[in-house]
């Protein structure tokens, strides 16, 4: 199975809708997580400093300045590598205790905070944190500033992304995964389905639809299909009885009628004309029962038991040199061009000339005198190609999908010998060998013929 295909599927494009929901559920559960928990963080940040800069408020006005100093110190002094941020300084801005060498210089933010860059000097060299302060001023001018520094914090809040987009990022993954395998197990059946409508197309009417006895949609969808194939084949196996039982039942008399009329031509008593008109309307009721039971041998497939590698150059030229004398009959220029290295084909034989031959017999008949004909043998994108045109009036575009219909006729009063049976043959023939037919040209008539090479 194609990874195209499969990307191209609904049920792929279905999956991946609800990945997209499925995805977008998620980010904002993983976003209301981030925001929650870093918003607690940095509300719980502040609060502490809040409650430093309350209790060391008190120590000043318990202790003096003295007392607040060593208060300072003694908390330095615990944890000399901490995050803590402290600076007193006087009036002036003086720095008196503390562990930052100056007032930042930063103006406050609306609620009175100080965000500033805080340089370290580590192993690695200098690094710059951000930290975040309440300053508070004292009796006596003092200045007071109590902070943190937030590289923790903003470690956390990164850990917390990256763990959003890597849970984004796997969550994307699975459901692709997920989707991948659901879309591929629902396209094999659906495939198996495809598979059995292409051959019944083809004419085998004995295929069907297999299924997994799980009763499941698609089972059951398959015993419906099944069912209804069931009923075709069968009405179909009644309408070729009863055409082949038609067909056969009257040509006998047929026969008999043509046999006694030729009987009675040899009698010099008798009209030859009428009789010769009886015998030409006898060949021409035998000839139209043959074209139909031909053509309901070809659509049985049974002639497929019959396949064998045909060389198409050898049979073209075969079929153009019986017809070479008619066209030259009525002037007309028949031009044969077969390219090197074309593949032969699976095939009858004999069918694929009736069907060339029909082609060509159309092509004679309807182009004028002095007209072109051209035949070609050439290699085609799949498989060999073969074209007939001619410079005749063609067939309008509108009709061009009617005329391998049985007994369809373009000249309605039927003034042109023929039974409308010659195009229908040469399809069913085409079919047969997996082939296609385009009809093209304006004027004029371009009948393309494609079939797939032997394998």
């Amino acid at each position: 199975m194609r990874l195209a295909h499969l990307l191209r599927s609904s049920t792929f494009r279905l999956a991946l809708l609800y990945m997209a929901l499925f995805g977008a559920s998620v980010a904002v559960l993983l976003v209301f997580i981030y925001g929650s928990t870093a918003g607690y963080m940095a509300l719980q940040t502040d609060d502490t400093i809040e409650a430093e800069v309350t209790g060391l408020a008190e120590r000043y006005g318990i202790s003096g300045l003295d007392g607040l100093i060593r208060s300072i110190d003694e908390r330095i002094s615990r944890k000399p590598n901490g995050d803590a941020v402290y600076l007193l300084t006087d009036s002036q801005l003086k720095p008196l205790i503390g562990n930052l060498d100056r007032w930042p210089r930063v103006a406050p933010d609306s609620n009175g905070w100080l965000n500033f860059n805080l340089e370290q000097t580590t192993d690695d060299g200098d690094v710059t944190h951000r930290a975040r302060a309440r300053p508070f001023t004292l009796r006596g001018g003092y200045r007071l500033l109590v902070g943190r520094d937030m590289n923790a914090l903003e470690a956390t809040r990164n850990l917390i992304v990256r763990a959003i987009a890597w849970g984004l990022a796997i969550t994307v993954m699975m459901a692709l995964a997920g989707g991948y395998l659901l879309s591929r197990s629902t396209m094999r059946r659906l495939e198996a389905i495809n598979e059995t409508s292409r051959r019944i197309m083809h004419g085998d009417l004995s295929q069907r639809i297999p299924t997994r006895s799980t009763d499941d949609d698609f089972d059951q969808l398959a015993d419906n299909l099944n069912g209804m194939l069931d009923t075709i084949e069968q009405l179909m196996k009644d309408v070729r009885r009863v055409t082949d039982n038609v067909a056969h039942d009257l040509r006998t008399p047929l026969t008999r009628l043509r046999n006694r009329l030729e009987a009675l031509s040899a009698n010099a008593s008798v009209d030859k004309r009428t009789v010769d008109a009886a015998l030409a309307d006898a060949d021409g009721l035998l000839a139209t029962f043959n074209a139909l039971l031909r053509i309901a041998s070809i659509e049985s497939g049974r002639r497929r038991a019959a396949f064998e590698n045909v060389a198409l150059d050898d049979l073209l030229r075969d079929v153009t040199e019986l017809y070479e004398p008619l066209a030259e009959h009525k002037n007309q220029q028949l031009e044969v061009t077969v390219s090197k290295d074309v593949s032969v084909v699976r095939g009858d034989r004999d069918l694929l000339f009736q069907a060339f031959a029909n082609l060509l017999d159309n092509a004679i008949k309807y182009t004028p005198p002095n007209g072109e004909i051209r035949v070609s043998l050439e290699n085609g994108v799949a498989g060999p190609r073969i074209r007939i045109s001619d410079s005749g009036p063609g067939i309008p575009e509108n009709a061009r999908g009617k005329v391998f219909k049985r007994f369809f006729r373009l000249e309605q009063s039927r003034h042109t010998p023929g039974n409308g049976l010659g195009l229908s043959l040469v399809e069913a023939v085409v079919r047969l060998h997996k082939g296609s037919i385009r009809l093209d040209g304006e004027p004029g008539l371009d009948v393309s013929l494609d079939f797939p090479k032997a394998a």
